[in-house]
């Protein structure tokens, strides 16, 4: 595609930047990126703007199959598309290119399962530096204010990002693998001490959402339970993770007579009873 056509696209697509919303819904994320048309057809456009019968040309399927899949990621905010004058003299044509920045992770295992669609942060090099690792300052400095480098002055910066990223990655798998072998010992003490599923359950719940405020009523929606129910079982739970303290944490609890043990729970315990 000729630089008179990428050149209005890539204007428009700046000012029209400031009004694009995100995309929320992972199951959107997920459905979208399932087919490897789709994925192929994303990947020639993250690179520059395409026409459909330039995709459907590349890509050798029919233009119909690209112009639908196009629509799709339309619908779901993954590109947009623009009007420009054709190269020829003829009537105006569509290009289309990616509009969104995202990061998909997905983390699965005994005990570990996480799906989780994050937004990659707006601004320049300069904005994004205080969020940025040590060693990418180089990077930064070099390239801030700066709208066009070489290639190969970008291939030797894009080397030294993937080198932060690769030491980042290791040190994440680790972290999530230290999170899984927490998790099994989690699971290993809820197994043995609860012996009613509903009970495992609401455990689990707590679990998944550490510092979150416990949905109640979600819960009583999920084990089709009614106020009443889920109270008693609230109290049955909040009981057996006392006695898991006693009998696991390898310390002595001490306490006056009249105190409930629940303050041990600190957040847990305000989680628990607003209810």
């Amino acid at each position: 595609m000729g630089s008179s056509l990428v050149e209005p696209f890539k204007w428009g697509l700046c000012l029209g930047n400031l009004e694009l919303s995100n995309v929320t819904d992972v199951d959107t994320v997920l459905t979208l990126l399932q087919n490897k048309l789709r994925r192929r057809i994303l990947e020639r456009l993250v690179r520059e703007p395409h026409y459909p019968m330039q995709l459907a040309e590349i890509l050798g399927v029919s233009q119909q199959a690209i112009v639908k899949h196009l629509k799709e990621l339309e619908r779901g905010e993954f590109v947009m598309k623009m009007k420009v004058a054709s190269e020829k003299g003829g009537p105006p044509r569509t290009i289309y290119s990616v509009q969104q920045s995202l990061s998909l992770r997905i983390d699965l295992g005994p005990d570990l399962f996480s799906c989780e669609q994050r937004t990659l942060p707006p601004g320049g090099p300069m904005r994004l530096s205080n969020r940025l690792p040590s060693g990418v300052e180089s990077v930064v400095q070099t390239i801030g204010g700066r709208k066009k480098i070489s290639v190969g002055e970008g291939i030797a910066h894009i080397q030294q990002v993937n080198e932060v990223l690769e030491k980042l990655d290791r040190e994440r798998d680790a972290l999530i693998s230290l999170h899984q072998h927490i998790r099994n010992r989690i699971s290993a003490g809820v197994d043995s001490d609860f012996e009613q599923y509903e009970e495992r359950t609401m455990v689990h719940n707590l679990i998944d959402r550490p510092v979150a405020r416990f949905d109640l009523a979600a819960m009583g929606q999920e084990l089709q339970l009614g106020r009443t129910q889920l109270n008693e079982l609230l109290d049955e739970v909040t009981k057996g993770l006392e006695r898991q303290l006693a009998q696991r944490a390898g310390h002595i609890v001490a306490s006056d007579d009249k105190r409930e043990l629940r303050y041990w729970l600190g957040n847990l315990n305000e989680r628990l009873n607003k209810r």
